[in-house]
C-alpha cells in the first residue's frame, strides 16, 4: 500500500496543479467576445481543402456561401484529387453563385503534406486578401459567423482567431470520446494561454481559422510548415512565433458535420497522427503512456485498492486517490455540459483514457509496420522535419 500510495499523491499533486494553476483549460466559455462594427470592412477569403467531399458539402457548403457578410466576401474550394466528384457537387450546390471559385490542386511537391499543399493553392488563387479564412469541408457555419469573427479580428487585434467546432456526438461512441478528446486538448494547449502576448502555448483549431494575411506572409507563409501532419497546430505556432496575437475558443457557431459512427472510425482518425505529435519518439511515447497511466489510473485505482486494504494503511491511497479522481472529474463535467451531456459520465473519463493510451501505441506499431499517417487514401509515414514535427494531437477533419 505504501507504492500505491506515493503514486496516488504524485497523481493527486498532478490534478491540483492542472486544476488550479494550467491556464483553466478546463473552462469552457466565455467564447467570441463581441465587437463593434470596424471602421471599413476588410475582405475575406474563404479556403476549402476537399478531398472526396461529395458527401458532406451538401451540409455545410451553401451555410458559408449563405454567410452575410457586410465587406468584400469569396470562397475557393480547391479540389485536392477527389475521385467522387467533389467540384461537381460544389458546382451544383452553388448554382452559379459568383462568389465560388473551385481551384484543381496541382501535383503535390514532395515534401509538402495533402491538406497544406491545397491550402496553399487556395491561398495562391485567392490575391492578396485582408484575411484568409481556413475552413474544412465538414464544416458548417451558423449565419453571421463570418462577420462575428471579423469583428472580433480587428477589435482585439488578433492575426489568427480560430474556433474550435462542436463535434459530433450523436452516437454512443462519439458520446463516448469526442468530448474527452477536445477536453484532452485543451489540456494540452489551454486556450486562454494560446491566447496570452507572451505567452509560449499557440495552437488553432483548423476547423476555423481566420488568419491576418499580411501576418500569414511575414512569417513566411505555408511554405513554412509544408509537412505539417496536424496543419492547424503548426499554423498556431507559426504565427505566434513570429509575433503574431492569437486567440482559441470553443464555439458553437462552428460546427462539424463529419460522423463518426464507430469505435473503428475514431480509432483511424486518432491514430493516424498521434505518433506523429510524439515525433516519433520511443522515449516520448513510453512518457507519454507512462503520464497517463499516472494521472487518469491511479487514482480510481488507489481509492479501489484504499477501500479494499479496509485498515489505517489503506487511508492515504484512498484519500489521495479519491480526490485526484474528484478533481479530474470536476475538471471534465464542464466539457460534458458543453456537449449537452450528463457530467455523471465524468467519473469514467479514466476509462476513455486508456482508449487514448491504446490508440496511441497502436499509432506508433502502425507507422513501424509502414502504415502511419494513413487518411483518404494516403499513407505519410515519413518524418517531417518542418514546423509541424512539433504539433500536438490532430483535430478531427
Amino acid at each position: 500500500m505504501m507504492v500505491v500510495g506515493v503514486l496516488a499523491l504524485a497523481a493527486l499533486a498532478g490534478w491540483l496543479y492542472l486544476a488550479f494553476a494550467h491556464g483553466g483549460f478546463w473552462r469552457t466559455g466565455p467564447g467570441l467576445p463581441g465587437a463593434p462594427e470596424p471602421d471599413e470592412w476588410p475582405e475575406v477569403v474563404a479556403v476549402v481543402p476537399a478531398r472526396d467531399e461529395a458527401a458532406v458539402l451538401p451540409e455545410t457548403l451553401p451555410t458559408l456561401l449563405a454567410q452575410r457578410y457586410p465587406g468584400a466576401f469569396r470562397v475557393i474550394l480547391v479540389d485536392d484529387g477527389s475521385g467522387d466528384g467533389t467540384a461537381e457537387t460544389a458546382a451544383a450546390l452553388a448554382g452559379g453563385d459568383p462568389a465560388l471559385t473551385i481551384v484543381p490542386a496541382r501535383e503535390r511537391p514532395q515534401g509538402w503534406a495533402g491538406k497544406v499543399w491545397a491550402m496553399s493553392e487556395g491561398v495562391q488563387a485567392a490575391g492578396e486578401p485582408d484575411f484568409l479564412l481556413f475552413t474544412d469541408a465538414d464544416i458548417a457555419y451558423a449565419p453571421g459567423t463570418v462577420e462575428r469573427l471579423v469583428r472580433a479580428a480587428v477589435a482585439g487585434r488578433r492575426d489568427l482567431l480560430s474556433q474550435m467546432a462542436t463535434l459530433s456526438t450523436r452516437t454512443g461512441w462519439e458520446r463516448a470520446i469526442v468530448p474527452a478528446f477536445v477536453y484532452f486538448f485543451a489540456q494540452l494547449y489551454p486556450f486562454r494561454r494560446v491566447g496570452r502576448d507572451g505567452a509560449r502555448t499557440a495552437a488553432a483549431a483548423g476547423g476555423c481559422v481566420l488568419v491576418r494575411g499580411a501576418a500569414l506572409a511575414g512569417a513566411g507563409g505555408l511554405a513554412r510548415i509544408r509537412g505539417a501532419l496536424i496543419d492547424d497546430v503548426a499554423l498556431g505556432r507559426l504565427l505566434k512565433r513570429a509575433g503574431g496575437r492569437c486567440r482559441l475558443d470553443l464555439s458553437r457557431d462552428v460546427v462539424s458535420r463529419r460522423p463518426y459512427p464507430g469505435l473503428a472510425d475514431l480509432w483511424a482518425m486518432i491514430v493516424r497522427s498521434a505518433y506523429h505529435q510524439l515525433r516519433y519518439s520511443p522515449a516520448l511515447l513510453a512518457g507519454t503512456v507512462a503520464g497517463l497511466l499516472l494521472l487518469y489510473a491511479v487514482p480510481p485505482a488507489a481509492t479501489v485498492a484504499g477501500l479494499a486494504a479496509g485498515s489505517p494503511g489503506g487511508v492515504p491511497a484512498l484519500a489521495a486517490g479519491a480526490l485526484a479522481w474528484a478533481l479530474m472529474a470536476a475538471t471534465y463535467a464542464p466539457m460534458l455540459r458543453f456537449y449537452g451531456l450528463s457530467p455523471v459520465r465524468a467519473p469514467a473519463l479514466p476509462l476513455v483514457a486508456l482508449l487514448y493510451a491504446a490508440m496511441t501505441v497502436d499509432s506508433a506499431r502502425r507507422h513501424r509496420a509502414g502504415r502511419g499517417g494513413a487518411w483518404k487514401g494516403r499513407t505519410l509515414s515519413g518524418r517531417h522535419k518542418s514546423g509541424a514535427a512539433d504539433a500536438s494531437r490532430a483535430t478531427l477533419e
